[in-house]
């Protein structure tokens, strides 16, 4: 279990990690946000996002219509007093079909965009950095300079599975994020409530189990393989964490040493620890008997 500790989030954290990926995601401190006219806009040239779904479109034209452009788009001017968007094209097109005149924007220049990239690049390869703020890093990376995860992975040396898994962190409910940014819970233990998501619900039990009972990764697993076995009722779920029942206690009083029952998705298998191979002959010899 990692211990309680402080880490370099501090009181900012959900600012940060919003649920929705607002614009603080986007938006330094003191920066400033303009109103630019649509048609002052155009789509990068190098934008690998070619298709966009005309519902979903329409859908987020719908709600811009009620709340207005939530997150600013990034852009960049270039030489023709317009301005191409480095980030937010989907919300520029519905932004014209809600029939907006002007849309807010943070303007960058070429320069500033390179720097910024690359700053982010060096903050992610940082060895203090926790998990929660790589996984932060790499989707402002993706999102507001339109990086696909695999040249993302190619440029910091990672896998691209190792990229997706961090990423994936930020899709914890908020009360798992706050306690791995405090260390009560693991990574491990984060990608195991992440396995439950389609069940909020048990999601928050097994945190609270994790915790308030101080269970393992392998606890913890082990309960979300109970859940994904279809095995709904809470106390036969809770069962299966555990690895001593009175069978195994008493068969392990009988040799001496540590017995333990490890469920899996069928059945499961029984494990005798022994320390020394003399140790196993004489296991093996008690149990010919």
């Amino acid at each position: 279990m990692a211990t309680n500790k402080k880490t370099g989030l501090g009181r900012g954290f959900e600012a940060l990690l919003p649920q929705d990926f607002n614009r603080e995601l986007v938006l330094e401190p003191g920066e400033k946000v303009q109103k630019i006219a649509l048609d002052k806009l155009h789509p990068n040239e190098y934008q690998p996002r070619v298709h966009f779904d005309e519902t979903a479109l329409e859908e987020l034209a719908s709600s811009i219509r009620h709340f207005g452009v939530v997150q600013p788009l990034v852009v960049s001017p270039d030489t023709h007093d317009t301005y191409s968007i480095i980030a937010g094209e989907r919300r520029w097109r519905a932004s014209k079909i809600a029939g907006l005149s002007h849309v807010p924007v943070i303007v960058r220049s070429s320069k500033e965009l390179e720097q910024l990239e690359i700053a982010i690049l060096e903050n992610v390869q940082r060895v203090d950095l926790s998990a929660l703020e790589q996984a932060a890093s790499i989707e402002r990376l993706h999102r507001e300079f339109g990086a696909r995860y695999d040249d993302i992975a190619k440029r910091l040396g990672k896998a691209p599975s190792t990229v997706n898994n961090i990423v994936r962190l930020l899709q914890l409910p908020q009360a798992a994020m706050d306690a791995l940014a405090t260390n009560k819970i693991s990574e491990g233990h984060a990608r195991a409530i992440l396995s439950l998501k389609e069940q909020p619900e048990i999601q928050h039990r097994l945190l609270e189990l994790i915790v308030g009972q101080q269970w393992s990764v392998r606890q913890a697993e082990r309960y979300v393989a109970a859940h994904k076995d279809g095995l709904d009722n809470e106390q036969t779920a809770h069962a299966r964490v555990h690895t001593e029942n009175p069978v195994t206690k008493a068969l392990s009083k009988k040799i001496g040493t540590k017995v333990s029952v490890r469920r899996m998705a069928k059945g499961g298998r029984l494990e005798i620890s022994f320390k020394t191979d003399d140790e196993l002959t004489k296991i093996i010899q008690l149990l010919d008997r």
